[in-house]
């Protein structure tokens, strides 16, 4: 098992020999997640946690032995465990509601983890969690295991999307000093310079509707109603032509 993974799980034995410690493993993730907090992912390097600290860079590897596991054990500790609501929602749907609005959350609560690249199934304590209760919440239907990964995935990757989106749209508009609607105003009226309605016919009728500045409709809400809707529609009395046994 790699070290850092082990160290994850708790699996590693403290050392018995060399000067004992002056801080846990978790108060080092601690101060890594500040800085990543405060100032973006590319803020947390070995000799900024140090400093954070009080440690030199050298001593910072008697705690995480490089780069890539401080990084691995800082997405860890920034995802946490999913909260208990999702367990309680009353059924499949309002689970996956449910574990759609937390992991937003968790987004929205640290940003940072939007830039750390996605390149397998964590094998973290956390991460793992909430894979189970995304699965956990499609339990009791008549979905495949196949079938169920598959609608997590595109839960999670529905959530990660509209919180990479949202970020951006605040990054941009912290950077210009305005609110978040005056830049969607400033978008549309671009674009109406732009689009005719001979070269692009249907997104000229779009920006003529206002659809693109109407607050009052939430296009990540819609579209996850619309991914769950596909899936309970699924679920019913045709789900047996098209669907493997549950395994």
């Amino acid at each position: 098992m790699p070290r850092a993974i082990a160290l994850a799980w708790g699996t590693v034995p403290s050392p018995q020999r060399g000067p004992k410690r002056e801080f846990s493993l978790d108060q080092v993730l601690d101060a890594a997640v500040m800085l990543a907090d405060a100032d973006g992912i590319d803020a947390v390097t070995m000799p900024a946690v140090a400093q954070a600290l009080g440690l030199t860079a050298m001593s910072l590897y008697r705690y995480v032995s490089s780069k890539e596991t401080l990084l691995l054990l800082l997405q860890e500790t920034g995802m946490g465990v999913p909260p208990e609501s999702i367990g309680q929602a009353k059924g499949w749907r309002a689970g996956l509601e449910a574990y759609a609005e937390a992991s937003g959350a968790v987004y929205r609560r640290h940003p940072w983890m939007l830039d750390i690249t996605i390149s397998g199934i964590a094998s973290t304590p956390n991460n793992l969690a909430w894979f189970e209760a995304g699965l956990a919440a499609l339990a009791d239907t008549t979905l495949s295991r196949e079938e169920r990964v598959a609608v997590v995935l595109q839960v999670s990757g529905h959530a990660r999307f509209r919180a990479l989106v949202e970020r951006g749209y605040a990054d941009r508009a912290d950077e210009a000093g305005e609110q978040l609607s005056g830049i969607v105003l400033s978008e549309a009226r671009l674009l109406g310079r732009l689009v005719t309605e001979d070269r692009f016919p249907e997104l000229h009728a779009t920006l003529g509707s206002g659809a693109l500045v109407d607050a009052r409709f939430d296009n990540f809400d819609f579209g996850l109603a619309r991914l769950l809707d596909g899936v309970a529609h699924y679920i019913g009395p045709t789900v047996g032509s098209h669907a493997s046994p549950v395994r």
